[in-house]
């Protein structure tokens, strides 16, 4: 638990030291995705099939910091210098390094408490590996979704 609330400190800290790039509109944007985004995940995989958890099964208001503040400004940094007008080749590297910082994190969130939150069921670090890449590359294309809409709407704005 030691490691959850230091990192909600320290990654809100980072995010909103270093995120520059990223509107406040994209911001409140990826928050909430983010946050919508891994409370359907979590339901499935925590709570109906016990894939894993954080701190104990099931709901828990001790970890809400871990579903509300832990992972956004993480989000936050990683799209702030996405390369979006790189190759792909720039892209895969970009989710692959990033891929590997989160498997860092993870086998540190596993440590035994009070230092851990995270406690494994049939989840394995092997399946964070896999579907990582999947879920970067979805909050990629969130974004830019929201960037067209940012910019369709300024076009109205301006053409008023």
């Amino acid at each position: 638990m030691i490691l959850l609330y230091s990192s909600v400190l320290v990654f809100n800290l980072l995010a909103f030291k270093l995120v520059k790039r990223l509107s406040l509109n994209s911001i409140v944007h990826i928050w909430v995705f983010t946050i919508a985004f891994q409370m359907v995940f979590d339901i499935f995989v925590d709570t109906k099939y016990q894939g894993y958890w954080y701190i104990s099964q099931g709901i828990d208001w001790i970890a809400f910091p871990g579903y509300t503040m832990l992972i956004p400004p993480v989000n936050l940094i990683i799209l702030n210098w996405y390369p979006f007008h790189g190759s792909v080749f720039k892209q895969v590297i970009y989710i692959v390094i990033w891929d590997l910082l989160i498997l860092l994190y993870e086998l540190m969130t596993l440590l035994p408490a009070p230092w851990g939150f995270l406690e494994y069921g049939w989840w394995t670090l092997w399946h964070s590996a896999f579907i990582n890449p999947v879920l970067l590359a979805a909050l990629a294309a969130y974004y830019q979704f929201v960037q067209r809409l940012e910019s369709r709407l300024l076009a109205k704005r301006l053409s008023q």
